[in-house]
């Protein structure tokens, strides 16, 4: 078929032969064929070497029992090259054969041929019989049942041609005179499947009238039946001239109508889809005209008792006058209605977000640059908003995904409800959305929008039982004063979204020419951060926390500093979040904990006593280690007391006590593990995870401490969670005391510990090693040996 030896097509993949216009769909076949395990019949195109091209069907069915680690296929091919031309040829003169078909008065019947147990006198039974068969044999009911039982009279002649054509495989023509109707009629009979089947087809043909044209008809209308059946289509035929129409039954079952309920073309004209109708009577009087060769057109239509239905009308003109002009017109009826719902459901996904239902970076995308080019055409401002929703990853993982994509279903319908039908709200991904803002006549609308927007976020947010507060960070371009290009205008907004989120949060923010510089640098210091740890330019310092009532150094708090070679030294502000983003947290938090545990090692020794560090850990450092056994394994070769490590984790991780939290502060608690609340009183955290979770330490935040002099809010706050910290069996640390009068009403209040300016600044390990060991690690005795100046600081 492809003149090809064996040799040279095994190996070779199937496209090397595959004519290139046909690749994809041969391709789209082979993987559903094996995905969904289904026999598929595919009409493709081969190249043979000669550069001749070669037409085929494939018949394709997976085989599950196939000895192979890969799925296996077998194709049965068939060449149709030649049947081409002559599918051609039908085509052309469809019309005719089929309208012969419809107006032959022939009989048909398919019979069973059969004979008793130990008879040897054939007989047949009748499987398949049509109306015209029995008005013209002249046997009623014969449908299932004998040939000798409806006609004992019949002669055995008959049988030895049917049992010939059985045995033989060839079809056999001839003439009979039926008395009972005095009409002469031809007798095609030929095999029916195998000989084994033992079956034969059956044509009556009256020849009074058109004994030569029945004959030809047959063969064709057979074709012309198995196609239009297996296809399931639907038929009409047109008759210009009257305007009648005829429609076959799968044509009328297809939309619900009886047969014979649509025969004119001005009531098919009335079931097409109102917003259709031009286009297809466009195509249609196209066709008509001779200005294309077919006509060819997807539109719906009403189903008969609901709604629309999508099809595909098909048809060609079979007829012509002297003048061209058209006298009939014939073709099919197609149900699309899956392909299109597949189609429109395939578009949705790949347009909308599937979480929120609203447009996604892809359809965002189209539509920005739409907007854009707008912009440009009419010289209207056009606005694009960057929306990150605070807190939502902690969120996230406190309360779990679940939970988390409630949360964005109904931040979604919120922004939804925050901007004009004219704008788009769009999910990027994540707790990322944009909102473009069309034809602004001036920024004060772009304003009240992000106003309306921080708004509806601040709301508590209900999730499964539990209240969850967000906010927003909005980021704000304007098209063209800011950028003109799409790309540009969603650069800059990411960027003013991320000065709105360093500026406090809550807040919008609009681009600004510095934040380029801004987001250079982030990058530049993002990816020097990579090569800080091994090139030794981290290093943890040590800030003393001391014991109020006996003025000594009990416990150190780690920090870690970067010593950055152009910008010096850098707080832990500035990069953590760069570690966060980049992945590098968790192998930065494993080095600070080995130089934390060591210098606990070293200090203990020193002072005779444990003593005790915390380290910092932030939310997402603390979610990604696999639980405390790294630490106290460490621990434990070192020798040292569990105690003498505890961890520091921030209040908002109690906020929403997920599973997964719970299971981590638990196994911290069952470890021998302190831990320690961070900036206590800034966030919402339950009184009773306090102490469900056996928490060892509270640390007042700093903000409280600074204005407890100047301000009685302030200094209740600070009073209120020392006495209810007492009362619950933990004990509180005061951050950033800077001054003698702060210290002096924390002591008063009962605080236990303190740490901050007026003690001392973070240090390195050496110095504050120094500190700890000239005092004996008495406050007091270190101020008094000189190691302090008179405001307490070193």
């Amino acid at each position: 078929m492809l003149g090809c030896t064996i040799e040279q097509l095994l190996d070779r993949p199937v496209a090397d032969f595959t004519h290139p216009d046909d690749i994809r769909a041969s391709e789209s076949a082979l993987k559903k064929v094996i995905d969904e395990k289904v026999k598929i019949t595919l009409d493709k195109r081969y190249c043979r070497a000669d550069g001749s091209v070669v037409w085929t069907r494939h018949s394709l069915t997976c085989i599950d029992d196939c000895d192979s680690n890969f799925p296996c296929v077998l194709a049965v091919t068939v060449d149709l090259t030649d049947r081409r031309y002559e599918e051609e040829a039908l085509r052309a003169s469809e019309e005719r054969y089929r309208t012969l078909f419809e107006s032959i008065d022939e009989g048909f019947c398919v019979m069973q041929l059969l004979r008793d147990d130990g008879q040897s006198v054939w007989d047949g039974c009748f499987v398949e019989i049509n109306p015209a068969f029995e008005r013209h044999s002249g046997l009623q009911n014969a449908l299932g049942k004998r040939m000798r039982e409806l006609t004992p009279d019949i002669s055995d002649s008959w049988f030895d041609v049917y049992v010939g054509v059985v045995a033989t495989g060839h079809s056999v023509r001839f003439e009979s005179y039926v008395k009972a109707l005095e009409r002469w009629f031809t007798v095609n009979t030929f095999r029916v499947g195998k000989p084994e089947d033992h079956r034969v087809a059956i044509l009556f043909s009256d020849i009074t009238e058109q004994k030569a044209v029945q004959t030809e008809l047959f063969v064709i209308n057979e074709r012309l039946k198995l196609a239009v059946e297996g296809s399931g289509d639907g038929i009409w035929d047109w008759n210009i001239k009257t305007n009648a129409v005829d429609f076959s039954t799968r044509w009328c079952e297809m939309l619900g109508y009886e047969e014979g309920e649509i025969s004119t073309i001005e009531a098919w004209r009335r079931l097409v889809h109102p917003d259709d109708l031009a286009r297809v009577l466009l195509d249609l009087q196209a066709c008509l005209d001779g200005k294309s060769r077919s006509y060819s057109c997807e539109h719906r239509m009403k189903v008969k008792g609901s709604g629309w239905k999508w099809v595909l009308a098909r048809g060609i003109v079979v007829a012509r006058d002297g003048h061209r002009k058209p006298l009939r017109m014939t073709g099919t009826l197609t149900d699309i209605a899956e392909r299109k719902q597949a189609d429109e459901l395939i578009w949705k996904h790949a347009n909308f977000d599937i979480l929120t239902g609203l447009p996604n970076r892809r359809l965002f995308r189209d539509r920005l640059d739409q907007e854009v080019r707008k912009a440009e055409r009419t010289g209207n401002r056009l606005g694009l908003l960057f929306i990150d929703l605070d807190r939502f990853k902690e969120v996230n993982d406190l309360l779990g995904h679940d939970a988390g994509d409630l949360l964005l279903q109904q931040a979604s319908q919120r922004l939804q409800r925050c901007v004009r039908k004219s704008d788009t709200v769009a999910r990027l991904g994540g707790d990322e959305f944009t909102v473009i803002l069309t034809e602004l006549e001036s920024l004060v609308h772009v304003e009240q929008v992000c106003t309306k927007i921080l708004d509806a976020l601040a709301s508590p947010f209900c999730i499964a039982g539990e209240t969850a507060y967000l906010s927003g960070s909005i980021g704000i371009t304007i098209h063209p004063q800011d950028a003109r290009t799409s790309d540009e205008l969603i650069r800059k907004a990411d960027q003013a979204m991320y000065a709105a989120k360093s500026a406090g949060k809550n807040r919008f923010s609009y681009f600004t020419a510095a934040m380029d510089e801004q987001a250079r640098l982030k990058i530049k210091m993002a990816g020097e951060l990579r090569v800080a740890l091994a090139s030794g330019q981290l290093e943890v310092y040590y800030q003393p926390v001391i014991h109020l009532a006996q003025r000594r150094i009990v416990k150190a708090e780690a920090l870690l500093r970067w010593h950055h070679p152009t910008f010096g030294v850098i707080e832990p502000a500035r990069f953590i979040p760069l570690a966060e983003d980049s992945g590098l947290i968790d192998e930065i938090g494993e080095w600070v904990f080995s130089q934390a545990v060591g210098c606990s090692k070293r200090w203990g020794g020193r002072l005779g006593v444990p003593f005790q560090i915390g380290v910092n850990k932030s939310p997402a450092q603390f979610l990604l280690q696999a639980g405390p056994e790294k630490w106290m394994h460490e621990v434990e070769q070192l020798e040292l007391p569990r105690r003498s490590i505890s961890v520091e984790i921030t209040e908002g991780m109690l906020l929403h006590a997920s599973p997964k939290v719970t299971s981590k502060l638990l196994e911290y608690r069952d470890a021998g593990i302190q831990v320690a609340i961070d900036d206590f009183g800034t966030g919402y955290s339950s009184m009773a995870y306090l102490k469900k979770f056996d928490i060892n330490y509270l640390k007042i935040d700093q903000s409280f401490v600074t204005d407890i002099m100047t301000d009685d809010g302030n200094r209740t706050i600070a009073e209120s969670i020392i006495a209810m910290a007492h009362k619950l069996g933990l004990e509180v640390i005061a951050e950033g005391i800077e001054t003698q009068e702060q210290e002096d009403i924390l002591i008063a209040a009962g605080c236990d510990y303190g740490q901050g300016y007026l003690f001392s600044e973070a240090l390195p390990s050496d110095s504050f090693e120094h500190l700890l060991i000239s005092g004996g690690g008495t406050w007091k005795q270190a101020a008094q040996n000189g190691t302090g100046n008179s405001a307490g600081r070193l």
